[in-house]
């Protein structure tokens, strides 16, 4: 479902040849039976319509959002005769004004209940207030001065009025001129000696104060303004929202983006402006503030403000601010997005039925006997051939065991990427095909733990995933098969597309983008990522302090690691004067002057080149 100028420009993208398209369009115009339109007037019309359809028919190719919480608000039902406030997490109905949403149910009701203090709005269901009224007794909040009690006429209709406009006043940013009036009939008591009213007025000020304080103020500028934050995944994104209201931070909240469409971050903008201010959403924030400030300009921004626009019955402008408070205050919801994007997939990895859905779903997509208990995942890194090393992590349960995580150096010279991956697989999989081998023959020297020493492996693997697609899964398979492993499955997932390719089939298996199956291999292959590049940085750093000083004249192996293990590092070495150089052990004053003058000799050589090839 989508809106477009150019039907026939829009569809014939959807009709071009099968294979070009992302695998997300292949499936959803192989899915699909039939084509049909409607003609607007304008491109509003064309938003407004095209999200109330996605709202009321929720289509399996659009995105999907997904609090990753119920959020509190707090509601006046300004549209009765004696109006109510209370906290809700229902859908908005008309009639009834909100404020928030808030990020924790407490301090909302903390809010509440210093509030009611002051205003006196009642906080009774409607049960309650009508069977106040027959029998014209107040309830207890009546007695206690905590309600004004319009349920025995103790205000007039219009009086409480007041007070419930003046309550709206309050939660809608107008905090200073409210406890300003206040501390200036306080002081007007003390002094005329009306002690009693003096402390009733102190207490209602601290209620104020209270309330105050615990909206932060961000700007000086009395900002009206919505922020909103992506935090983005390959499967999923958060988007953080920050409301502020004349200069303060009146509610937050934070929304799960499930990535059905395939989209770039300006679409997903779109779509996500589209979530909060849409009229008819259950997550909707209802009328546009005067500005709406994002971490990505949304696909046709124009259309956008000129909605918003419409919504608000004034300019809503829309933009990424560049510098300043605003772009700090934006940079701080980004940051709050990305902890809890972070949190949201800790909860994933965490949650023992989201593991378990995740094991079962790997199980029925790719065909296997059991649940994969076990997943060990071989990732290849490189620099141009050179120090190529290699890891493998292990999946338990679906949860990581670092600790029988390894790396590999791999020996094979010259090796490209599907000769490491067949040496690996050789190396660390023909050690478990003999039961009977000793235990001294599963060491390697060249294999290492992450976390120190090597130990033998635990139980054996259930599946074996592979980084890349379908010429690595095929060297996989093929080197299990000459070492005597064919009761292995192997997979491998391709980074571009999230493909997943099974040996000897010619099309990958397309695994839903919100499956808990997809997510798991993704972390894993990950996983293997982090650890092979991680090796690979540590290697290369440990050749370079070495190869800096291999090309020295006379400077042999052991006078290097002397000079190495004297200074700690070759830029302290280069740093070093000829004097200090000859106080190192095996280092004369003729030596230091040789290698003092090959490093000066270096540096202004990588200079030249670097200005060369600047050039």
């Amino acid at each position: 479902m989508g809106k477009a100028g150019n039907l026939r420009q829009r569809l014939s993208s959807y009709f071009a040849d099968f294979a070009s398209l992302h695998p997300r369009t292949q499936r959803m115009v192989t899915t699909a039976s039939s084509v049909d339109w409607v003609i607007v007037g304008s491109d509003t019309e064309a938003l407004a319509l095209e999200y109330s359809w996605i709202k009321e028919f929720d289509p399996r190719f659009n995105v999907r959002f997904r609090d990753d919480k119920s959020y509190p608000y707090l509601a006046v039902t300004t549209g009765e005769k004696f109006p109510r406030v209370g906290v809700v997490r229902e859908a908005k109905k008309s009639g009834t004004r909100y404020f928030g949403p808030f990020a924790q149910a407490w301090a909302i009701r903390a809010t509440l209940e210093q509030v009611t203090k002051v205003f006196g709005v009642r906080t009774c269901r409607d049960g309650v207030f009508r069977r106040a009224q027959q029998t014209q007794r107040a309830c207890l909040l009546g007695y206690i001065d905590r309600c004004s009690a319009p349920c025995v006429d103790r205000i007039s209709e219009d009086d409480y009025r007041d007070l419930v406009d003046d309550l709206c006043s309050f939660m809608a940013g107008d905090i200073d001129s409210f406890i300003k009036d206040l501390k200036k009939r306080m002081e007007a008591a003390a002094a005329h000696q009306e002690y009693e009213e003096a402390g009733r007025l102190r207490d209602r000020l601290g209620a104020l104060v209270s309330v105050a304080e615990r909206n932060a103020v961000v700007l000086n500028d009395g900002m009206d303004a919505d922020l909103v934050a992506i935090a983005d995944a390959d499967l999923d994104m958060v988007v953080q929202v920050f409301h502020v209201r004349a200069g303060r931070i009146v509610g937050e909240r934070s929304i799960v983006v499930e990535k059905s469409e395939d989209l770039e971050l300006s679409g997903y903008m779109f779509r996500v402006l589209q979530k909060l201010y849409a009229e008819t959403a259950p997550g909707s924030v209802g009328r546009p503030p005067k500005e709406v400030l994002v971490t990505d300009t949304p696909a046709d921004v124009d259309q956008v403000i000129e909605w918003l626009s419409e919504l608000r019955g004034a300019k809503v402008d829309v933009r990424v601010p560049q510098r300043g408070e605003k772009a700090t205050l934006l940079d701080r919801a980004r940051i709050n997005a990305e902890a809890a994007l972070l949190r949201h997939h800790a909860h994933r990895s965490a949650d023992l039925s989201t593991r378990g859905k995740a094991l079962e779903e790997l199980r029925d997509f790719l065909d296997l006997g059991d649940a994969p208990l076990r997943i060990e995942c071989i990732d290849i890194s490189t620099l141009q051939g050179s120090n190529t090393v290699a890891s493998i992590v292990v999946f338990e349960d679906g949860l990581p065991r670092k600790n029988e995580y390894r790396t590999m150096v791999i020996r094979t010279p010259h090796a490209d990427d599907l000769a490491s991956m067949r040496e690996v697989v050789t190396r660390r999989y023909s050690r478990t095909a003999d039961s009977d081998q000793s235990e001294d023959s599963l060491h390697d020297a060249n294999i290492e733990s992450e976390i120190g020493a090597a130990r033998r492996f635990s139980y054996d693997v259930a599946l074996l995933v592979v980084d890349g697609g379908a010429p690595q899964v095929q060297v996989a398979q093929q080197t299990l098969l000459d070492i005597g492993r064919n009761d292995l499955p192997v997979v491998g997932l391709a980074k571009r597309l999230e493909e997943v390719w099974v040996p000897g089939e010619p099309d990958p298996v397309i695994l839903p983008r919100t499956s808990e199956g997809l997510y798991l291999l993704q972390r894993i292959r990950d996983e293997a990522h982090r650890v092979a590049i991680s090796f690979h940085r540590k290697r290369r750093t440990k050749a370079s302090k070495v190869s800096a000083l291999d090309s020295i004249p006379g400077l042999g192996p052991s006078k290097a690691k002397s000079l190495i293990k004297h200074f700690g590092s070759v830029g302290k070495i280069r740093a070093a004067s000829i004097e200090e150089l000859a106080t190192a052990p095996g280092i004369g004053p003729k030596m230091a002057v040789v290698v003092k003058n090959a490093l000066v000799s270096n540096v202004s050589k990588e200079s030249s080149e670097q200005e060369a090839s600047g050039d």
